[in-house]
């Protein structure tokens, strides 16, 4: 018999399968209803008992965005949350253009010595070498010293303690055999000064080092503890054992020379009834009595113990074993079956002329053979080594010592050691901190290598990533101005500088700006990025200070904060994202100002911390949202050059520029050809 279901409230059967908007079926109760059109104006018409349903589907329904999970706070009609998506403050988009630098080498160092001195240079306008500096740090704080150089790390200071705990002297450590306390370094006279009070409170003290493997260790101990508590119960049953069995042989015994005789009890003198460990041929009367598997069950439970009292064997001795016990020694020979082949051809000096071979010793080598003290040794310089090893890690992994092949017969064996002035480094210490404080030089060279997808990253250059974070309507005005127009072309084309840089000139020049607009692309430090600078007229910026009135009497504003709120609000509807950021920060009114507009020029992100459980676990929840304005500037659509002076112009007065006049006549190498046979021609003649 089949259980019938029980229908919803307000389910009608006609309604179920009807989709006929002109449907005339009267109305009757559980099993059809009337026919009504959409309340939203949506144009549908239905039953009356589906306009719940409806409203899951209904286009004109306001529904929240579909990133709502993700700090989108928009509500909307549902027909437009397409088009909303490309203009949501939480749909972003991280821009993944990669790029290649190359560290400078040794060669090419009389440019980036001058750009690293001058001052003048390191500016915002120098796009190249902003960018540069930009890379080069970000590459300074991802190499890790530990990763680089593991041996010149310096040692966590609780594993310190405890090797200078293992390298104590015994002198200096007593023990105590009637008391069965240990003490070490008159610890043990500490502990008879101090209270119960004052050792629980040392007990409940939470700065130990390691307190957060506390627990780990407390489960070690406890089964420890429990264990030792079996052996010892264990050991003291078998005394009582013993003592009993003494007793009851010592009983039978009397019986016996008073005339008695008890069969079972000089069976139980023997102690061929118990089962337990320490009584003799417990095994072979357990494998007559019990199944296999009773009897593996007790060796489990019970094999230390018929170990301690000789009734089980550790390992199986040599002469009961079948496999091992028969066997003899052989002696182990090397055999090298390896050949050198006929076709072989020794590609070294010494082996085609044995004469000439030079004598060579095998003889381990150190630094101490030259002679000088460690202090006096030349010190390696941190930036370049290091720049050196981490590729070298990348390509085959740093190793201090390195066996290397050079062909089939010969084996190179190479240590390599390395002293800096700064060693030994702390054990977060990335590459920024060791030259913390140090002069600022360039280490990659400023020319940028493009990544492509058939690029071997396994090479001697460093790749970055852009990694900023941008609106979806913003991501291609931000790829296709940055990305293609400026960065792509800043060698030789966007920015130009002098010929002459190989020599050291450092002179820059821009050749571009937005059309329509007088405005320089400038480098932004605090932003990390290329920002749009528009040339404001000198006019506005001359005066020097000027005075602000007060509003509210409580503070002194700028200029700007001085308009009335809706200039300020109108304005700020015209400025750029990045702008907007910038205007952010000037006052706390241009700030309120800015925060009006972050649902429509803004974007949010979500902010997450990691949090620890209990149970030795973790999880990563959601702490905030976080509100911002991205860092592109106002789109150009077309660049046009601007009215700099010609390069030629520049190489009249560089200094870098020297002409090499010569006076006296140089023959080419090819008149003496034309002599020739101009004479031979003239002889014929």
């Amino acid at each position: 018999m089949v259980k019938s279901m029980k229908m919803p409230v307000g389910y009608h059967k006609h309604c179920d399968k009807c989709y006929n908007v002109h449907c005339q079926v009267p109305a009757q109760t559980s099993v059809s209803c009337i026919v009504v059109k959409c309340h939203k104006n949506c144009g549908a018409s239905l039953h009356m008992c589906k306009q719940e349903e409806h409203q899951l589907l209904c286009p004109n329904e306001i529904v929240p965005c579909l990133n709502v999970y993700y700090g989108c706070p928009l509500t909307m009609l549902r027909h437009r949350l397409a088009k909303h998506l490309e203009v949501c403050p939480a749909s972003l988009v991280c821009c993944s253009q990669e790029w290649n630098r190359w560290p400078i080498s040794e060669t090419d160092l009389t440019f980036y010595r001058n750009v690293s001195e001058n001052p003048v240079v390191n500016t915002e306008e120098n796009l190249d070498v902003a960018m540069a500096h930009r890379d080069q740090e970000q590459l300074f704080q991802s190499i890790k010293m530990k990763n680089i150089f593991p041996e010149l790390i310096l040692e966590d200071s609780a594993v310190q303690n405890i090797a200078a705990g293992i390298n104590s002297p015994a002198d200096n450590a007593c023990c105590s055999v009637d008391s069965g306390e240990y003490t070490e370094n008159g610890s043990a006279k500490l502990d008879e000064e101090l209270s119960q009070e004052e050792r629980d409170t040392l007990a409940k003290c939470t700065d130990v080092t390691s307190i957060q493997n506390y627990s780990s260790w407390e489960k070690i101990f406890n089964k420890e503890k429990e264990g030792c508590k079996q052996t010892i119960k264990n050991l003291n049953k078998g005394e009582k054992g013993k003592e009993k069995e003494d007793q009851e042989s010592s009983t039978s015994q009397k019986e016996l020379h008073q005339g008695g005789e008890c069969p079972v009890t000089a069976r139980t003198m023997d102690g061929a009834t118990g089962l337990a460990p320490w009584q003799d041929g417990v095994l072979e009367r357990l494998g007559k009595e019990v199944n296999i598997a009773e009897y593996n069950m007790y060796l489990v439970h019970n094999g230390v113990m018929l170990i301690n009292f000789g009734q089980l064997a550790a390992c199986t001795p040599r002469e009961k074993d079948f496999v091992y016990g028969s066997l003899e020694p052989i002696e182990v020979k090397s055999v090298r079956t390896f050949n050198v082949p006929t076709s072989y051809r020794a590609k070294r000096n010494h082996l085609k002329d044995p004469s000439r071979k030079a004598q060579t010793t095998h003889q381990s080598v150190d630094t101490s053979d030259l002679g000088i003290s460690i202090e006096d040794l030349p010190k390696c310089e941190e930036v370049s080594t290091t720049l050196l090893c981490s590729l070298e890690k990348e390509l085959k992994g740093h190793s201090i010592s390195e066996s290397v092949s050079t062909d089939g017969l010969y084996t190179d064996i190479g240590t390599q050691t390395y002293i800096f002035s700064s060693a030994p480094f702390k054990q977060d210490a990335s590459l920024a901190d060791v030259i913390a404080g140090k002069p600022c030089r360039l280490y990659l060279y400023i020319e940028a290598e493009s990544v492509t997808r058939r690029h071997n990253k396994t090479s001697s250059a460093f790749s970055y990533m852009c990694g900023h974070y941008f609106r979806r309507d913003e991501y291609c005005f931000h790829f296709k101005n940055v990305h293609s127009d400026i960065q792509a072309s800043l060698n030789g084309w966007f920015q130009q500088r002098c010929p002459l840089a190989y020599l050291g000139c450092t002179f820059t020049q821009m050749r571009f700006h937005p059309t329509g607009q007088e405005a320089i692309v400038k480098f932004s430090k605090d932003g990390s990025t290329l920002v749009l600078q528009p040339k404001a007229n000198s006019s506005l910026c001359a005066g020097g200070k000027t005075f602000s009135p007060k509003r509210n009497d409580a503070q002194n504003l700028d200029p700007l904060s001085s308009l009335p709120l809706e200039i300020i609000q109108h304005i700020a509807g015209y400025l750029d994202s990045f702008t907007l950021s910038q205007l952010s920060q000037v006052s706390h009114l241009l700030r309120e100002v800015c925060a009006t507009l972050l649902q429509e020029r803004g974007m949010v992100s979500l902010k997450w911390e990691k949090k620890k459980h209990s149970s030795e676990g973790s999880s990563w929840i959601c702490q905030k949202k976080v509100w911002k304005f991205s860092s592109q500037f106002s789109s150009v659509d077309r660049w046009s050059f601007s009215d700099t002076p010609s390069m030629s112009n520049h190489l009249g007065t560089c200094s870098f520029y020297q002409r090499e006049d010569r006076t006296e006549p140089v023959a080419l190498p090819c008149l003496g050809e034309v002599r020739d046979k101009h004479g031979k021609l003239k002889h014929k003649r």
